[in-house]
């Protein structure tokens, strides 16, 4: 599967046709779940709810019944964790002609949590849908779509810098790494938030949170940090395609940030 050929193509789709998932759709989806690591070694247990038999409700959605949900323990990393292994699951999802769309909030969130059998110290950061996109979008979702600006994405010189932040990345400077970049600037976020920041040094990608408020609870869950998850993932998948070989560390460089902006973790490059 070509992850990078998926993040081009793909879409968040809200408006499904109405179809079931089939069994052998169902059987794949899981079995991909399974294997879905992340660079934390954190462990997600996946499951997929039917609507209709669980209970479950989620007003942006039309015409799907199955969604996957994932719980884990509350950890440092979660977040970063749960995004890059969802993602994963959602671009296998494209390849196999199957609709996706992150959900955090728009949702009968205690509904999810008891059909996932929370329990104390789990969480269940996300769910998405699974369903075969409808030829045609509601109304609503193309008014959500217009009103984050769905299909648009900040400039380059923006989200990536060159050794500190005060110099912003250009495609030319960042050679072989322009294509991993590119799969970053395109991956999803919150309200399109597109929160993460990368600096380039020699053999290392350094990612970065900038926060915006309003997205971290009392018990101090980043919704954020799921964001930057999905972004790493992307990059991942971008140095995949490229036979590059990476370790992912946490070690901060000590480069001076910028106020809002914290570490998250590295890609060290080999």
């Amino acid at each position: 599967m070509d992850m990078t050929e998926q993040i081009r193509s793909r879409r968040s789709v809200r408006t499904f046709d109405g179809r079931r998932l089939l069994p052998e759709d169902r059987a794949r989806i899981l079995e991909f779940a399974q294997s879905a690591g992340n660079p934390y070694g954190i462990g997600i247990a996946w499951k997929l709810l039917s609507a209709e038999d669980d209970r479950l409700s989620a007003p942006v959605i039309a015409g799907a019944d199955t969604y996957i949900a994932g719980k884990m323990t509350r950890q440092p990393h979660a977040e970063e964790a749960f995004g890059y292994s969802f993602e994963r699951i959602v671009l296998f999802a494209e390849s196999c002609g199957i609709g996706t769309t992150w959900i955090a909030g728009t949702m009968d969130r205690a509904a999810f949590e008891r059909a996932m059998d929370l329990g104390e110290n789990e969480v269940m950061p996300c769910v998405s849908p699974l369903g075969y996109p409808s030829d045609r979008m509601s109304v609503r979702e193309i008014l959500m779509r217009k009103g984050i600006k769905a299909d648009s994405r900040l400039d380059y010189s923006e989200l990536f810098f060159e050794r500190d932040f005060t110099v912003p990345l250009t495609e030319k400077r960042a050679g072989d790494l322009g294509n991993a970049l590119e799969m970053v600037r395109l991956a999803p976020s919150a309200v399109n938030r597109q929160p993460w920041r990368v600096v380039l040094e020699e053999d290392a990608a350094h990612f970065y949170e900038k926060r915006s408020r309003g997205y971290v609870s009392g018990d101090g869950w980043d919704i954020q940090k799921i964001d930057i998850g999905i972004a790493m993932c992307h990059f991942a998948c971008g140095l995949e395609d490229a036979n590059r070989a990476f370790d992912v560390t946490v070690c901060d460089p000590g480069i001076s940030v910028p106020d809002g902006v914290c570490y998250v973790s590295t890609f060290v490059l080999r």
